[in-house]
């Protein structure tokens, strides 16, 4: 085991031990762990399996039924736009386009640099506010395709630092 494989399993046991309810279950502990580190790598399948008594098979079977659970790193920055039925309503097709097209994706993914991670998001809640796209996690509302289109200029510009 490497030092830096040491840490990532030392973060995916302080992420299973720190859940705070009565009945810790995988699934609980899988969300734990994405919540920590940003997604479910192989490392937290063998820690879960461990500290719930259960197969690998059997954790990597939840965590490959539920579309949220990451399996890669997510990008530097984060870009959803809600497709709840309000948004979409609003406009929020001529948005995802603009996005899908600032970003040089087809569909939801990471840009090829790996630098934004997006995904559809079916409420972001604020559909008063629709079309609402979420840059990472502050949300803008009534946004339309030229605002969504300037706001991703921004966020390439201002690259995010660790």
């Amino acid at each position: 085991m490497t030092v830096e494989n040491d840490s990532l399993r030392k973060q995916i046991k302080e992420a299973i031990a720190s859940q705070k309810r009565p009945t810790v279950t995988v699934l609980s502990s899988l969300l734990a762990i994405q919540d920590s580190i940003g997604y479910i790598p192989n490392e937290a399948i063998e820690e879960v399996a461990i500290a719930m008594n259960a197969s690998i098979n059997s954790v990597f079977g939840v965590a490959s039924f539920y579309p949220n659970f990451r399996f890669t790193p997510p990008g530097d920055h984060s870009v959803e736009v809600c497709w709840g039925p309000t948004c979409h309503l609003l406009g929020a097709g001529r948005v995802l386009d603009e996005v899908l097209e600032q970003l040089g994706l087809e569909d939801e993914g990471d840009t090829p640099d790996g630098q934004v991670s997006f995904r559809f998001n079916t409420c972001l809640g604020a559909c008063s506010r629709g079309p609402v796209i979420s840059i990472d996690h502050e949300l803008y509302g009534n946004v339309t395709d030229t605002q969504a289109s300037i706001l991703l200029r921004q966020l390439k510009d201002n690259p995010k630092t660790s």
